[in-house]
């Protein structure tokens, strides 16, 4: 054994590899960043801040890591690059000291009701492959265990070409695991035929309850009366059993209404296809009511809920099938896995329980496999995408999140804390945006985008360190330590909304009385019942207007102004003024440019290359043909209203000859809700997640009830912001409202007249009521976790 003789010699210049220690950004101007250039150490934990649509998803998801994601796909042969999606380049003038970027963000999951907790983490295909190898009886290969696979038979004759054709008998089966009455889906809906028509009536008597429907006129009504199949004239009710076959199911069928070939078909398939395909969240409210309303779905009686076909279900390991083991809460089913001691499935058996303990230790054992991912909240999907990473040897990786604490109790945000910790530990980059002061705490850098949002954002006001954003005088640093109080005086009920033996997912038989004519915070960790408690139990015609944590969705055509309704008196009113069409001031109808469609922008494909977009030279990017900017109201044309934002548009509508008073009402509520800055043209793709939220916020205050439930309203807002909410939820309640608030947020729980809290823990942990009373006396217990919490923020 020798050894090598160390001389001292002076230490060598430093490596040219190593010069390469910052992610630089020169003149970014995604969205609303306004030629943004910055350096952000490699290696370190980099929080941006900033009030919601200063830009700071701009920069980090539509700059960097768009960037570093499209040239990693460059890397790949043209024809891979075929089948991938081809991003745009960003608009940014210089990106250097890029690497691998891994985004982990807030979208919510496919909301597909086949996809699971366990088919979105693989932790489903692992269970498979189990099952198929130890569980008696035997049924065959990891797809007869599956919800998504049909079991298929075919025989028949096939012809290879190859040499001599050959015509070949063959048979074909496949055992697959999906249940055939509910498809996979755990679920059948069923529709309620007495919100479609009433049966007392004959069809020419306006039979039909269905909205748009009512008009003997309309065509398809007049396809029903006329098509020779019915009685027109006949009460539904004394229809033939041929006649209610023929009305309910009948296949598409060609007929002549008054000369006119058209397509008759039966009533439900109609509706299935006329409304129920469509995305409810896009429909306007008294359809997506009437859907509501004639549509049940009910736990499928032949696999119980579990998806699963017979064979799959009775197959077992020991006594434990894989519709139990999907149900088992994660860490129930970590330790029953931890259990099995079999040599020959050992590799598969470590890799299962890292994946079953990656999800305790992230806080959602609480979870269960064969949880929908559609009922996930944003933190829940957030962190369901972070478990196959958790594990990672890979190093020297950008790690990208959004809000990783969003839907996270104060007591387990410390936790989140130390995962982001551990990943920029082993040698990554970890890029973080967020407004928890908890978690900006941590950063090794800060970077604060604002002053303000949209037109007013875009610029980087601070970078440096936590003790230099303190006193660094911008808006995040002011309000960095800000704590809400206490309330001195708590507004009296003035009657209580009654759940009595909820029992929805994990509640443990709930009773509870949500107070009436007050601010209601219902808290609790993560997984304790909140969301079963508030979405699943409230009793039916309470009044309620939900306004969940769902996305809204909207193309690059969908704006502020089509998606809150506020552009249909705007063109009644221009309609109006000019003598002509309403149509002609819908850049999707009449008065689009011909040229661009309406679009503003003409995009070229370059196939597996980034498409290009440019503006339309014919209308210059105002998206309406010349003659119809010709028509004015108030002096401006259609495309000079659609460039305003809110607020001036609040002012040009609501006095003189430009006076909307309908369209006046919407703008005055997204004032109301902080979207002030926004553009009404301005396309729903650029809005934050914040933005939409409060924009979804803003579309439901106009629907009448008397309850409002919000599910964690201040995902997304800023420090400065969630004053703004307060005072928002405040006035709801002071015209009369109740407002039902599921939150996390100290200062929202610092604010309330009522808290009920929920826990003690999460999963079969939790489902209880720990707490019900004042704030004040939550604090002054500080007998449960949230209590404890609540104390050390308003310094109790």
């Amino acid at each position: 054994m020798s050894t090598a003789t160390r001389t001292d010699t002076p230490s060598p210049a430093p490596h040219a590899a190593d010069s390469h220690e910052v992610i630089r950004v020169h003149g970014a101007r995604e969205n609303n960043l306004r030629d943004v250039s910055i350096e952000i150490p490699k290696r370190r934990l980099t929080v941006f801040t900033g009030v919601s649509g200063s830009g700071k998803s701009s920069l980090v998801f539509d700059t960097i890591a768009a960037e570093s994601q499209r040239l990693i796909n460059e890397t790949y042969s043209a024809f891979v690059q075929g089948f991938m999606p081809t991003p745009d380049r960003p608009d940014v003038d210089v990106l250097e000291g890029l690497t691998t970027a891994i985004i982990v963000d807030q979208q919510r999951m496919g909301a597909d009701p086949r996809s699971t907790v366990g088919t979105a983490t693989d932790a489903n295909a692992m269970l498979r492959i189990l099952f198929s190898r130890l569980a008696q009886p035997h049924l065959g290969p990891p797809g007869a265990y599956a919800f998504n696979v049909p079991s298929v038979r075919a025989s028949g004759a096939i012809t290879v070409e190859r040499g001599a054709k050959k015509a070949v008998k063959a048979t074909f089966s496949r055992t697959g695991g999906m249940c055939t009455r509910c498809e996979g889906r755990g679920s059948v809906s069923d529709i309620d035929l007495t919100q479609l028509y009433d049966d007392s009536k004959s069809l020419s008597e306006g039979a039909f309850t269905i909205p748009g429907w009512k008009s003997e006129s309309f065509w398809t009504v007049r396809v029903y009366a006329e098509s020779g199949f019915l009685d027109p004239d006949k009460p539904i009710r004394e229809f033939t059993e041929q006649e209610m076959r023929d009305f309910l199911h009948r296949e598409p069928t060609k007929v002549k209404v008054e000369g006119v070939n058209l397509t008759y078909e039966g009533l439900i398939p109609k509706i299935q296809k006329s409304f129920l395909a469509k995305d409810k969240e896009a429909m306007q409210p008294h359809i997506r009511e009437f859907v509501e309303r004639a549509v049940t779905f009910t736990t499928c009686p032949e696999c119980d809920g579990t998806r699963l076909s017979e064979g799959a279900r009775s197959s077992r390991i020991g006594a434990i099938s894989i519709a139990d083991a999907c149900a088992m809460e994660i860490r129930d089913l970590a330790e029953w896995v931890r259990g099995l001691d079999e040599p020959s499935v050992a590799p598969l058996l470590a890799t299962l329980q890292q994946t079953l303990d990656s999800f305790v230790e992230i806080g959602l054992g609480y979870l269960s496999l064969d949880r929908s991912a559609g009922t996930l909240s944003g933190g829940e999907a957030q962190r369901v995408k972070m478990i196959r990473h958790l594990g990672s040897p890979l190093t020297d990786i950008t790690y990208v999140f959004d809000e990783p604490t969003a839907g996270l109790h104060p007591h387990d945000i410390q936790r989140m804390n130390n995962l982001l910790l551990r990943l920029r530990d082993k040698g990554n980059t970890v890029l973080v945006v967020e407004h928890k002061p908890e978690t900006i705490a941590i950063a090794d850098h800060v970077v604060d985008l604002g002053p303000g949002a949209g037109t007013e954002g875009g610029t980087v006001c601070f970078e440096g360190t936590v003790e230099g954003l303190r006193t660094g005088g911008t808006r995040t640093g002011r309000h960095f330590d800000d704590r809400a109080r206490l309330k001195e005086k708590v507004r009296t009920a003035t009657g209580v909304l009654e759940i009595r033996g909820a029992t929805a997912h994990n509640l443990q038989d709930v009773d509870v009385d949500i107070p009436l004519g007050v601010l209601c915070v219902v808290t609790g960790v993560a997984g304790s019942g909140k969301s079963s408690l508030v979405h699943g139990s409230i009793p039916a015609g309470a009044g309620v207007v939900s306004i969940d944590q769902s996305p809204i969705r909207g193309s690059r055509r969908s704006n502020p102004a089509t998606y809150t309704g506020l552009l249909d008196p705007v063109r009644k009113a221009f309609a109006k003024a000019n003598g002509v069409k309403p149509a002609l001031f819908s850049a999707n109808s009449e008065g689009a440019c011909l040229h661009c469609k309406g679009a503003g922008v003409i995009y070229t494909d370059l196939a597996m290359m980034a498409g290009v977009a440019t503006t339309c030279e014919e209308c210059e990017g105002k998206r309406f043909q010349a003659s119809v900017l010709e028509y004015r109201l108030g002096g401006r044309d259609i495309s000079e209203v659609l460039a305003m934002s809110v607020t001036g548009a609040e002012e040009f509508l609501g006095t003189g000859e430009a006076r909307v008073p309908a369209a006046h009402r919407i703008l005055e509520r997204l004032v109301d809700v902080g979207l002030g800055y926004l553009g009404l043209g301005q396309p729903l793709t650029t809005l934050s997640g914040g933005e939409r939220q409060r924009l979804k916020l803003a579309t439901h205050m106009s629907e009448k009830g008397g309850v409002y439930v919000l599910d964690e309203p201040t995902t997304g807002l800023h420090l400065a912001d969630v004053e703004q909410l307060l005072g928002l939820l405040d006035r709801l309640v002071d015209s009369g409202k109740s407002v039902v608030v599921v939150e996390h947020h100290q200062a929202v729980m610092a604010h309330a007249d009522w808290i009920v809290d929920l826990g003690p823990g999460a999963g079969h942990d939790g489902g209880r009521i720990v707490f019900e009373g004042t704030p004040a006396d939550l604090v002054a217990a500080r007998s449960t976790l949230t209590g404890e919490h609540l104390a050390a923020y308003v310094g109790g």
